[in-house]
């Protein structure tokens, strides 16, 4: 099924599928209403049986909870073929949420995040936010110690400045960042990848469907209630929406030339895009992960990627920031 090569983690020996899958609707019951938990386990199984063979999750969704799931759900597959991501910098200890990235908690929570995953290394550690007062390279110290000891392979930032990053980045030990990044999200193409390509670190853009935006389904009819996450987000509201409507009419015929969705001609945009090295959507059902994964099979021409590229041009001389804030 796949034609897309596999890509390379920054400075490390893994290589994973072009595509991945975000996790944060598995067992993220804390972000999304009414998930069941065999869905989910359906949901990381249709990835590893279609050919994705990175996962990504975290602590926060679900409170480890996504964790377990996709613990759970590896346990029928060879743990060698999977690059398992996760995430933390979130404490609940005092019933509030506090960002910490001290040594002493990373090393902690990675801890913790091996139990929950049930295995004994991880290929990515996130240090999912930054703090605002531990020293950056002594953050991604603690987890250089750890690779050291094989319970990490790969070192990664997200959520984090280009100053930030460089800040962490300065033993050369960061190996792959993960921020928000679309086709209606491209300030950081301009602040942050140039920086990124220069020092081999590698990029993995999260929210690429851009809240399911970009895949097509919404029309100038559609609204959200108060309390819908997407009734907050700048991309919703004119004149981004009506912009970004326009732009995916315009891809329309590019995506029938194909045989293909939207969705699966925008991932491969994503997977063409030199600057990225693995794409996450996320899914809430297992039907949309198969759909997805066929996107590896897509082999856009240079004159089809440029036209993509064109119709979401006004995007790229808009600053759009985050979808969502930080916390804090």
């Amino acid at each position: 099924m796949m034609t897309q090569k596999l890509t390379k983690i920054g400075k490390t020996d893994i290589l994973s599928t072009p595509l991945g899958l975000g996790t944060n609707a598995v067992g993220g019951y804390n972000l999304f209403p009414d998930l069941k938990d065999e869905t989910g386990l359906e949901i990381v199984r249709a990835g590893l049986e279609n050919g994705i063979t990175l996962l990504d999750t975290a602590y926060v969704y679900g409170l480890g909870h996504s964790e377990e799931l996709v613990g759970q759900a590896m346990k029928d597959f060879d743990r060698s073929h999977i690059i398992l991501a996760t995430k933390g910098a979130h404490d609940f200890s005092t019933g509030e949420e506090v960002i910490k990235n001290d040594p002493k908690f990373l090393t902690e929570q990675v801890e913790a995040s091996l139990k929950r995953l049930k295995t004994d290394y991880l290929d990515i550690y996130y240090i999912h936010f930054p703090d605002k007062t531990t020293p950056k390279a002594e953050a991604v110290g603690a987890l250089q110690r750890l690779r050291e000891q094989g319970k990490i392979k790969a070192i990664g930032l997200s959520n984090f400045s280009l100053d930030q990053i460089k800040e962490a980045n300065a033993d050369g030990y960061v190996d792959v960042v993960e921020d928000e990044f679309s086709l209606l999200h491209q300030d950081n193409a301009q602040t942050m990848m140039p920086y990124l390509e220069a020092n081999q670190i590698s990029f993995v853009p999260y929210f690429p469907l851009a809240s399911g935006l970009l895949t097509g389904k919404y029309d100038q009819a559609v609204s959200f209630a108060g309390d819908d996450i997407r009734s907050q987000i700048a991309d919703f509201k004119k004149p981004r929406f009506d912009e970004a409507l326009k732009a995916i009419d315009r891809i329309r015929p590019v995506a029938q030339a194909y045989d293909a969705t939207v969705t699966q001609i925008v991932l491969a945009w994503y997977m063409q895009n030199p600057l990225i090295s693995v794409v996450i959507p996320g899914a809430k059902r297992p039907t949309q992960v198969i759909n997805n994964a066929k996107a590896m099979a897509i082999d856009l021409t240079k004159d089809d990627y440029q036209k993509i590229d064109d119709a979401f041009s006004w995007f790229k001389d808009e600053e759009s920031g985050k979808s969502l804030a930080d916390p804090d």
